[in-house]
């Protein structure tokens, strides 16, 4: 079937979708390329079939997510990629989205930042029956929800919110968190604000969508893929140097902060769809790094071993070494970090499950590493 992409709506490329295996099989006319998802540019001009079906792909719930099982028994398929045409590949991320040929359709009518969505994939991911079992309503941003967690998004007064669970046996992603906006607004690191929340006694993280109408966010994946490394570049300089071509403003500044916190919380997963780029929709104008969001999997949420080594993320695999790509700590104030002790405890204080041992390792554990930082100054 033919369909088009868009952004909002500015017709960016005509393009032929084979369904049943939901990849793009031809791409027709280019209406926009200053508005083709970056990082699908063929280096010899024009769009590249193969990166264009993984940013498509890339769009769909992960196979690896907790409670995929439950959802492909409701859908009668192993594959969750057909999700995205159920509800035009729109997400709560970006605002592109593919148009069927001949359909009518005005971005303002069924996008999610404006309009109500189903909640039945994400009660269908918790485990739980949709409103109406016989008639399940596909129209929702959680088929385009990627991570491996599991998630949904709700509505609250109006607000866009993201629900996460923990993962066995410990359910800390949750309160590690709530751990890491604590430890960022008392660094002054700019941030999504994640609070807890209970359902049914499990712990959920949960936090407003910090995009709007008129922001977007490009991910760091997409950003490094938007040009050629070169033989003399490491991921880490390729990327500054992708940034400042791309004319994204402070972007050293915020990754020393990043990388810094990283450190301090033993972060595991900053992988490079884990923090990225906002930019402004309607004219492209690049704003800056986004607010740091996603931390959970760090404060040896599945360990034993607290303190104890783990590999992190993007750049290098090991911490230590990683936090050598920091260039300035002259923002890095350790007396913000009084009471913080204190501060996990009260937040470890609500888990049936984290015992004060493990609350009080961890919290050692965190200022330990604030100290190791503290010495580099």
């Amino acid at each position: 079937m033919n369909y088009t992409i868009m952004h909002k709506n500015i017709e960016v490329a005509d393009v032929e979708i084979n369904e049943p295996a939901v990849a793009i099989i031809n791409i027709g006319t280019v209406h926009n390329p200053a508005r083709v998802p970056l990082g699908v540019q063929s280096m010899k001009g024009g769009i590249d079939l193969n990166e264009l079906n993984d940013w498509l792909r890339g769009r769909s719930i992960p196979a690896s997510r907790a409670g995929i099982r439950d959802l492909y028994a409701r859908l009668g398929r192993e594959s969750t990629e057909h999700l995205i045409l159920k509800c035009y590949a729109l997400s709560l991320s970006d605002h592109y989205w593919i148009r069927p040929k001949g359909f009518e359709i005005n971005w303002k009518d069924i996008n999610f930042f404006q309009n109500d969505f189903s909640r039945d994939v994400g009660e269908i991911l918790f485990g739980r029956e949709p409103a109406d079992r016989k008639n399940i309503n596909l129209m929702s941003p959680d088929n385009t929800s990627i991570g491996w967690l599991k998630k949904k998004w709700i509505i609250i007064d109006g607000k866009r919110a993201l629900v996460k669970c923990g993962n066995d046996p410990w359910k800390q992603e949750p309160y590690n968190e709530v751990i890491a906006s604590a430890i960022m607004r008392r660094l002054g690191i700019t941030h999504v604000p994640y609070v807890l929340m209970f359902d049914g006694g499990e712990p959920l993280g949960l936090c407003e969508n910090f995009l709007t109408v008129e922001t977007e966010l490009v991910s760091a994946w997409k950003v490094f893929h938007s040009q050629i490394m070169r033989n003399t570049d490491s991921d880490f300089t390729h990327l500054l140097r992708c940034c400042d071509s791309l004319g994204i403003p402070d972007v050293r500044s915020e990754i020393n902060k990043m990388l810094t916190l990283d450190f301090i919380i033993a972060n595991e997963d900053r992988h490079y769809n884990n923090f990225g780029f906002v930019r402004n929709a309607d004219t492209l104008e690049w704003i800056g790094f986004a607010p740091i969001f996603d931390c959970g999997t760090s404060l040896w949420h599945n360990s034993l071993d607290i303190g104890g080594q783990r590999r992190c993320q993007p750049f290098n695999e090991n911490h230590e070494e990683q936090l050598k790509l920091v260039s300035d700590l002259g923002w890095f104030n350790a007396g913000a970090l009084e009471g913080l002790e204190q501060e996990i405890a009260a937040i470890f204080s609500g888990s049936p499950v984290i015992d004060e041992a493990r609350s009080g390792s961890i919290a050692e554990a965190v200022l330990k590493r604030a100290g190791y930082v503290l010495q580099r100054l």
